[in-house]
């Protein structure tokens, strides 16, 4: 059991295992967020339109034999994908910070940037 938690925390397995749970709750929200909040004024300032109900009937029959395509749906779905898009984005851009560069300095004789602590240049090894 203890290799187990090790190799788990090493690999970065758990974190990716949060990621994903979060990732299904959020789509959740964003679904909702879609159907319930953005969709109903869009759909009204269209003329009382129900985006989930826009379909073209292939094959017309009661509620199990017709044959449409729904493309309300997939109107809806790729809103929701928007959404869930600029949610990862804004979020990242939050949290996820480049690190600054390490310093440098100058090699005299060649004039390439090496580390700061650096006692010898990596491009002539010249002593600084």
């Amino acid at each position: 059991m203890a290799g187990f938690k090790s190799s788990l925390l090493k690999t970065n397995a758990l974190a990716l295992a949060v990621g994903v749970i979060i990732g299904v709750a959020m789509g959740n929200v964003v679904n909702s967020l879609v159907n319930d909040i953005i969709m109903p004024p869009i759909g009204m300032a269209l003329g009382n339109l129900d985006f989930s109900q826009l379909k073209w009937v292939l094959k017309a029959g009661d509620s199990k034999t017709e044959v449409a395509i729904r493309y309300g749906s997939f109107i809806n779905l790729v809103i929701a994908l928007v959404v869930v898009a600029l949610v990862v984005y804004v979020v990242a851009s939050l949290l996820v910070r480049e690190a600054p560069a390490p310093p440098t300095k100058t090699c005299p004789f060649c004039k390439e940037d090496v580390p700061a602590d650096a006692t010898k240049c990596r491009a002539c090894t010249s002593a600084i």
